[in-house]
């Protein structure tokens, strides 16, 4: 996928380095030692732009733009936290900055990369519909609350490290959370009422 070609693995020596070590190698001009880095992580970091985007187009543009911008910065890197933690937040950053660009042009995806057939049985159709749901609440919530929600409810993480992956005060993230929470619970309600008939 893209300019770091996530089809191929990158093996031998490599896969044995962390992911400062990996860092280090690509500030020193290892060619490959930034490619291994992001097959390391690249699950996590797609699910992380989907999540705090609208679309999958605008998620994949914000991964691209992050990647970009992490490869160009990564000197710049001190080890205050996590390699995985510093490529989150540079993630967000990119996807927010995307929203924000884009809030003047809303523009709804209907790719057929988008739309996901149903198979088989009612359940499987009830759960796709379900997750269309909470997906819609999830986009409905102002992004800063989104990445927030993401991050600590999506993703395991604590309030502390959310905060200093999004670069917020903790205070901050418990309210953005604690708000989005309310306007997620109040929209689906009605799961919860369908649940318990």
């Amino acid at each position: 996928m893209g300019i770091f070609g996530m089809n191929g693995g990158v093996g031998g020596l490599l896969s044995g380095l962390s992911d400062v070590e990996l860092l280090n190698a690509h500030v020193r001009g290892d060619p490959d030692a930034f490619t291994a880095l992001v097959h390391r992580h690249h699950e996590h970091l797609w699910m992380t732009a989907r999540r705090t985007s609208y679309t999958t187009e605008d998620a994949a543009d914000a991964l691209q733009e992050a990647l970009l911008s992490a490869h160009r910065t990564a000197g710049s890197f001190r080890a205050d936290a996590a390699v995985r933690s510093w490529m989150h937040k540079i993630v967000v950053n990119a996807c927010l900055d995307r929203i924000r660009r884009n809030r003047s042009r809303p523009t709804t995806s209907l790719t057929d990369a988008d739309v996901q057939e149903p198979t088989e049985t009612r359940d499987r159709i009830s759960d796709l519909e379900t997750s269309i749901e909470v997906h819609n609440a999830l986009m409905s919530l102002p992004p800063e609350q989104r990445s927030a929600v993401v991050a600590v409810d999506m993703e395991g993480y604590s309030v502390a490290d959310a905060a200093a992956i999004l670069g917020v005060p903790t205070g901050t993230v418990k309210s953005r959370c604690a708000r989005g929470r309310l306007k997620l619970a109040v929209r689906l309600r009605y799961l919860q009422e369908e649940g318990n008939r």
